[in-house]
């Protein structure tokens, strides 16, 4: 279940304070990534910094996301709390677990089986169960569910796959990172009358979104 680790409460609660601060006034993205544990979510090694704002690595030459970033994503979501979500890349689980706190489901693509295999059962004993961790090509989306009310892509990308956009409903949003390895800029898609209208948010840092499936050796 949801339980916390006590020595953690205080570092939880300066970090919110520091993303409202930064920005973030969304109060019920800071109320869903307050009841999500991050630091079950990084590796035990780097535990002690997991209400760091930064990014972590988590294996697979991945990252957990910083949490501003996380937040900032998920704001521009502009969720109510009836969507449909496609995450393309599960990483952690964090993103997926913050997602699920706020909307009626949620299906993250991640292509390192190992990641997968760590998330999915990490948000099972959570007890998200409105979350499902799929190994697979995020570039594909996954088109036995669509069309989703939003797409969040926590990889980057020189443009939108259009999969991903075909696969949003109209009227919804996509937020992802675009840009080259070393210059991305954080953007909002929506879809209107079946084109994308977008919106720069920031400049930011994602490890790149690659074709394929990665099995674990």
């Amino acid at each position: 279940m949801r339980s916390f680790t006590k020595s953690f409460v205080e570092p939880q609660q300066a970090l919110i304070e520091s993303l409202r601060h930064k920005g973030i006034t969304s109060n019920a993205v800071l109320d869903a990534m307050r009841r999500v544990p991050r630091e079950r979510f990084v590796l035990p090694q780097l535990r002690h910094l997991a209400y760091a704002d930064r990014a972590q690595p988590i294996g697979c030459n991945q990252t957990i996301s910083q949490p501003f970033i996380v937040a900032l994503m998920t704001q521009a979501l502009e969720l109510s709390g009836t969507e449909s979500v496609l995450e393309v890349g599960t990483g952690s689980g964090y993103q997926a677990a913050v997602l699920g706190e706020l909307v009626r489901s949620v299906i993250s693509i991640e292509r390192y089986e190992e990641l997968a295999v760590r998330a999915a059962n990490l948000l099972a004993q959570l007890g998200y169960r409105n979350i499902t961790v799929i190994e697979g090509d995020g570039n594909l989306g996954w088109p036995a569910q669509a069309q989703y009310d939003r797409v969040i892509v926590t990889a980057a990308a020189a443009e939108c796959p259009p999969a991903l956009f075909e696969q949003l409903c109209e009227g919804g949003l996509l937020v992802i990172p675009l840009g080259c390895c070393g210059y991305q800029v954080l953007t909002q898609i929506r879809k209107v009358e079946g084109e994308p209208v977008t919106r720069k948010l920031c400049e930011c840092a994602f490890v790149p979104l690659v074709h394929g499936v990665v099995e674990a050796e």
